[in-house]
């Protein structure tokens, strides 16, 4: 019975190893989509959308079927209810990665490239998905809570850019309509720090059973 339990685990574990890859994925592409313009790119990153949203539900459906089914212990319970807790926020980076890629659509083939912070924002969240979905596969405290420190960096950035987007109306009063576009965007990828900063908080739950919130 055990044998097949742990069996199981190692599937949860690999399929939620897959989906973060995919939202890892999913963000670098709509960055790069966003910067240099790429349509092809942008339309991929919405194409993909679904795909996340239905590991969320395979794995969530899993995860059921471990608690109804098998008699998990006081560790098998904590890895099975981060899980959960961890596929809703890489179902929401998922939707913030499409909702990036979309504006980019709205811009036309616009670039972003050059725009102060905006790239250093891109960078840095895709930095704390990938730190704190490593965490994850290394059951790594000490990597997790880097990746939560990592959060004010992304936010201090944040705060630059709404600097930066208030001095490009200021100077160019037409770009109105640009200059939300990036506001938007900007906060997207704020929204998917938050995200990478709660994956972070309940790997280190499923390690050491203690939930701290940022």
């Amino acid at each position: 019975m055990r044998n097949r339990f742990d069996e199981q685990l190692f599937e949860l574990n690999r399929e939620l190893i897959e989906m973060g890859a995919m939202c890892e994925e999913a963000i670098a592409s709509a960055s790069k989509a966003l910067s240099k313009g790429d349509m092809a790119l942008a339309d991929k990153v919405r194409e993909n959308g679904p795909v996340i949203d239905q590991m969320e539900r395979d794995i969530e459906s899993r995860c059921m079927k471990l608690l109804l089914h098998q008699q998990p212990v006081a560790r098998d319970l904590r890895q099975i209810s981060a899980a959960l807790k961890i596929i809703t926020d890489m179902e929401r980076i998922g939707d913030q990665a499409e909702d990036i890629a979309e504006i980019t659509g709205f811009l036309g083939g616009r670039t972003t490239g050059g725009i102060e912070h905006l790239e250093d924002m891109a960078r840095e969240t895709i930095r704390m998905v990938t730190e704190s979905v490593d965490a994850f596969v290394k059951k790594d405290v000490e990597l997790a809570e880097r990746a939560i420190l990592h959060d004010d960096v992304v936010d201090a950035l944040f705060a630059e850019m709404k600097n930066t987007i208030i001095k490009l109306v200021a100077e160019n009063p037409d770009e109105g309509e640009f200059a939300l576009d990036l506001l938007m965007i900007s906060k997207y990828f704020e929204r998917i720090g938050d995200h990478a900063a709660n994956i972070a908080e309940w790997v280190i739950y499923s390690v050491t059973g203690t939930h701290k919130e940022v």
